[in-house]
């Protein structure tokens, strides 16, 4: 194993030996939640479920960072309207105000899950980095835009001052796929690759 790939390789251990202990804690916190307990138990119980489920996500967030990294990320790429990648994207994020306003989008040919996760990312990375009320996740032709990007968040966006895992990593899923992103004013531009033969029937 050469020098370069070594570390990419232990942290990919790392999330995969993670997995199960942290499975079982999921699992039995959303057992839990299912059972009459007395509060605050049963708020307490809720928490713990929501964030091992959120540690979940950002172990499978690390893991594909990890892959790319040590060029062993391989996507399974599908013809998907870029419209129905931005409403999912959107919805994974639960603890920032992240709104979907869908035009005219066209089919993109991508990894669903990864450009999902990426989208996400770098939306939840403008709101809360940029300290904006909320922040909207658009598409246009095979064009996923995020707005507003504000100064004092572009750095952390566009990954120049990397301190938001998500971004990062949604950046590097997009230069993976053969995408580009460009900061236009404040508006982030995801540029994905359009599908080959428009959407599959």
């Amino acid at each position: 194993m050469t020098e370069n790939n070594a570390f990419p390789r232990l942290v990919s251990l790392a999330c995969h030996d993670l997995r199960t202990p942290l499975a079982t804690a999921y699992g039995f916190a959303r057992t839990l939640t299912m059972a009459e307990l007395q509060e605050p138990a049963g708020r307490y119980t809720q928490m713990i479920a929501e964030a091992t489920g959120e540690l979940g996500d950002l172990l499978d967030t690390l893991s594909l960072a990890a892959r790319i990294e040590a060029g062993h990320y391989e996507p399974p790429l599908d013809d998907v309207d870029l419209g129905e990648l931005v409403e999912a994207a959107s919805g994974r994020v639960s603890d920032a105000p992240v709104e979907a306003d869908v035009g005219a989008s066209s089919a993109v040919r991508v990894d669903r899950e990864a450009v999902e996760r990426a989208l996400a990312g770098l939306a939840r990375c403008a709101q809360r980095h940029g300290g904006v009320d909320r922040v909207v996740l658009g598409a246009e032709g095979t064009t996923a835009t995020v707005s507003p990007v504000v100064a004092e968040a572009a750095p952390i966006v566009l990954g120049s001052d990397l301190r938001d895992l998500g971004a990062a990593v949604g950046l590097r899923v997009v230069d993976a796929l053969g995408g580009e992103v460009e900061l236009v004013g404040q508006t982030l531009e995801v540029r994905l690759p359009a599908a080959r033969d428009g959407l599959a029937e």
